[in-house]
């Protein structure tokens, strides 16, 4: 296995997109016919309802659920109309307009949301957050279009330079030559990747950006009646392209001969140092088996997630959050000191946790029971541990020190559904609860019924259908019970299985 790749599977209706790093696989992205990702469209859309009380408004953009946008995104119709009359991502750090008189002013939070937006209303917005589980999109008004090498504000006039490059004397010279090329309108965010590149690139992406917004706002202007797509960002591989396929990145290798045409060509406009690192797939056996991808799957979807000493994990993801247990299992330490053992299994546990949140693409709020440590300097050092494994991910998370209950509690930025709901759905038999009654609870429920019903019930048999495993438990381990309601009630009951029944349905009737 390459130490560095992306390795692209096209099937039939379904592309997916493993991103390997040091030759273990980080990220997994899925992308299906029927459902795209909409991060990154731009819509025309319509405010369908405006909520002071949570200073937000819902807005159609032509999708099952309206959208969400907060106060804090919206731009004031007064500006965007003054900047449509002119010719025109996590990467982000804190930019600054440098002098420049700001074209957009940023609406502070405590703006009463009516006083910029009403029903009815059309506005230009983006998706910055797709919609999750029973959650609609998340839009800003503040678009962002994200190039190779830059992120291009249109509505901003800061410049920034990304967090990820941690070179001072780079940052400067990069921020003094974006400073050099930025257009009339709009601000500019450097990204990780254009670390040492030359000013004749750097502005070559600008002026593909600039192009692109002022094609956006003409579309805009030919849209007659709101919700409409204005724009749509490109496809999972076009994007695994321009947003990972760095320096760092050996080679992608895909397995469908006219997406790997498709993705030279694309490189070889944007990208052409890269594009002869783009290979095609010819091997017999399926793509992610070569790699052992297929696998890896697998084991990000069990619940339960082995550590190398013979500790393991146990993750649950609920609505409100995620929790995370660690446990010793097994192992019960190479010394006598078991303080130490439990030090060791966490530190193990927080690899792994760094590791689990990217690949499973889980975010929100997310609580970590590690194994109770007594010495605050072992807290410490687990703590450290957490800050420093996350370091790599490209998902902002915050994290608080370990209690005194040896809980960690965290948050991970979201922006589409983890891989897990993905690809899986609630199970239809227990409704996604992960509980059944018992066989013996549904026994006792079918006797109180009876008592309910008796008068109700015409005839001198009561009969009583059931799930045969159910039914089987009645006539067997509850007979006793079975022979009092007929003694008691003077009826006779009969239990008769049903196959096409759920375990904890049943009905009476007479006969």
């Amino acid at each position: 296995m390459a130490q560095n790749a992306i390795v692209i599977n096209v099937d039939i209706g379904e592309t997916r997109v493993a991103l390997i790093e040091n030759g273990i696989i980080a990220e997994l992205a899925v992308e299906r016919r029927r459902s795209r990702s909409l991060v990154g469209n731009i819509y025309l859309g319509k405010v369908t309802r405006v909520l002071p009380g949570m200073q937000a408004a819902f807005v159609d953009v032509g999708l099952d659920r309206a959208a969400f946008l907060h106060v804090s995104d919206v731009i004031r119709p007064e500006d965007l109309a003054n900047l449509a009359g002119e010719d025109g991502d996590d990467d982000e750090d804190e930019g600054s307009t440098d002098g420049r008189e700001p074209r957009v002013r940023r609406i502070d939070k405590s703006t009463p949301i009516r006083e910029v937006l009403k029903e009815g209303q059309s506005i230009v917005c983006q998706i910055s957050k797709g919609p999750i589980s029973t959650k609609g999109a998340r839009v800003t008004s503040h678009v962002s279009l994200p190039g190779r090498y830059v992120v291009y504000m249109p509505l901003d006039d800061s410049i920034g330079i990304s967090k990820r490059i941690g070179n001072d004397r780079e940052r400067a010279r990069l921020r003094e030559a974006i400073e050099s090329m930025r257009p009339p309108q709009g601000g500019l965010v450097v990204r990780t990747v254009a670390a040492g590149l030359t000013k004749k690139q750097l502005r070559a992406d600008i002026g593909y950006l600039v192009k692109l917004w002022g094609d956006i706002m003409k579309s805009q202007k030919e849209v007659t009646r709101a919700p409409a797509l204005i724009y749509e960002d490109l496809d999972i591989i076009l994007r695994a392209a321009r947003d990972h396929f760095g320096v760092e990145v050996d080679k992608i290798v895909i397995d469908d001969e006219r997406e790997y045409t498709r993705l030279k060509q694309f490189a070889t406009s944007f990208m052409a140092e890269r594009a002869e690192a783009i290979e095609l797939y010819t091997g017999d056996e399926p793509i992610f088996d070569e790699y052992g991808i297929e696998d890896e799957i697998g084991r990000a979807l069990s619940r339960k997630v082995p550590l190398p000493s013979g500790g393991h994990l146990i993750i649950d993801q609920a609505e409100a959050l995620t929790a995370i247990d660690v446990n010793t299992g097994r192992f019960v330490g190479r010394t006598k000191d078991v303080d130490e053992t439990i030090l060791q299994t966490n530190l193990e546990a927080v690899k792994e946790i760094a590791y689990q949140l990217r690949f499973r693409n889980i975010g929100g709020l997310i609580v970590l029971d590690f194994i109770d440590m007594e010495r605050p300097q072992h807290r410490d050092k687990v703590h450290k541990a957490l800050v420093e494994a996350f370091k790599t991910d490209k998902a902002k998370t915050t994290t608080v020190r370990i209690s005194e209950l040896g809980l960690v509690e965290m948050t991970r930025k979201r922006t589409r559904d983890s891989l897990g709901r993905q690809l899986n759905e609630p199970c239809f038999y227990c409704d996604g609860t992960g509980q059944l009654q018992s066989k013996e609870t549904i026994c006792h429920e079918i006797v109180r019924q009876i008592r309910r019903e008796k008068d109700s019930i015409q005839g001198y048999k009561i009969v009583v259908n059931a799930h045969p495993a159910v039914a089987d438990f009645l006539n067997h381990e509850e007979r006793d019970a079975l022979h009092e309601i007929q003694r008691r009630f003077a009826r006779t009951v009969v239990v008769q299985g049903r196959k096409d029944y759920h375990l904890e349905q049943f009905d009476l009737q007479g006969a």
